[in-house]
């Protein structure tokens, strides 16, 4: 059910931050849309845009009784096959009767003309979400636990069989890594205006070559960061994992080796322990962590780990290079996109010293 409207905005605040409409539309044909689509809305509605999110632009929605999240298109020209928000609230959809936490979506609305894009609407869940990967806020000794719930529920999605979950199209099994590393380069080499690098420019040549023999399909997350789980406010108990826009069928262990990054992940371009002991911050070593989702996951360990963190630093690179073509066309939705530009040749650097 959508959350009580004060404490809801108040911890949502304090998380995300929320502020005045970057990107803004029709509020109040937003506004007679939910009326006739979401059960339970009474207006009136008020719109503030949240400061997170990169790619697709969130608000957090209040009225009087209630509060709910709306998840759109960002406007202007995107790349083919990007910001895909309906792919984000099928998954949602799918796995909400699984053990892996979501928000539950309210309503679809898959027409451009109300507020001139596509979007949908979830619940807002109260709950805490952790922007310093070492847990700086939390008692060292309380630390381990969250990060051990964070390895439970990656390893609870990629035990999931996708058909079973309905989830069976959701996209073409085998061969990821060839269709990612060509989906990403070919991203990054449209973008003109963005430029290129030459770091960037010998991980399109090289990776295609590494990919390991062996091959897995099970439902990826893209993005699982500790910055996109909402954990209960007191417990170690992650309550909805966000952000499900790179979602897809893929190799597991690529999207754990993108999760397992925050070990070396430098803290000022994303949530990371990058040059910090986890040992002695109270966290589980990097060898200790990948040993608990192997045994969860039924595996006797990850041979080629390097690859796998090469591919997703690229990945991520090429991400970001989408950042910066954004802000250079001015259809960054995020406040801080100019910054997050800016991290795109540090990061091809990360991926190509792994080579």
């Amino acid at each position: 059910m959508p959350t009580d409207a004060r404490s809801a905005s108040a911890i949502a605040a304090a998380n995300s931050g929320t502020g005045a409409m970057r990107t803004r539309f029709d509020t109040a044909a937003l506004e007679q849309w939910m009326a006739s689509h979401v059960a339970g809305f009474d207006g009136p509605l008020r719109v503030d845009q949240f400061n997170g999110g990169q790619s697709n632009p969130t608000y957090r929605l209040t009225t009087p009784s209630a509060c709910y999240v709306l998840r759109r298109k960002p406007a202007g020209t995107v790349l083919k096959g990007a910001h895909d928000v309906l792919r984000e609230a099928q998954v949602q959809q799918a796995l909400a009767q699984t053990g892996v936490p979501v928000a539950r979506i309210l309503a679809i609305c898959a027409e451009e003309t109300i507020i001139g894009s596509v979007f949908y609407v979830m619940e807002l869940v109260e709950g805490r979400i952790f922007w310093d990967a070492s847990l700086a806020d939390l008692p060292s000794a309380t630390r381990a636990p969250y990060y051990d719930e964070m390895n439970r529920v990656i390893a609870a999605l990629h035990r999931l069989d996708p058909v079973a979950v309905g989830l069976g199209t959701f996209g073409r099994p085998g061969s990821y890594f060839a269709r990612q590393i060509g989906r990403w380069s070919q991203q990054y080499q449209a973008d003109t205006l963005a430029g290129r690098d030459a770091a960037m420019d010998a991980l399109v040549a090289w990776l295609p070559g590494a990919i390991p023999a062996d091959d897995e399909t099970r439902i990826v997350h893209g993005d699982f960061r500790i910055d996109n789980l909402i954990f209960h406010p007191t417990e170690p108990r992650i309550l909805a994992v966000l952000d499900w826009e790179l979602s897809t069928l893929g190799h597991p262990l690529a999207d754990f080796a993108y999760h397992a990054m925050l070990y070396t992940m430098p803290p000022d371009i994303v949530a990371g322990l990058g040059g910090a002991d986890p040992v002695a911050l109270g966290l589980p070593s990097q060898d200790a962590y990948i040993a608990a989702y192997c045994a969860r996951t039924g595996r006797n360990g990850i041979p080629d780990w390097n690859f796998y963190l090469a591919f997703n630093y690229f990945r991520l690179a090429a991400i970001f290079h989408g950042i910066k073509g954004r802000v250079l066309r001015g259809t960054a939705s995020n406040a801080d996109a100019a910054e997050r530009a800016k991290a795109f040749p540090r990061l091809a650097r990360l991926a190509h010293a792994l080579l």
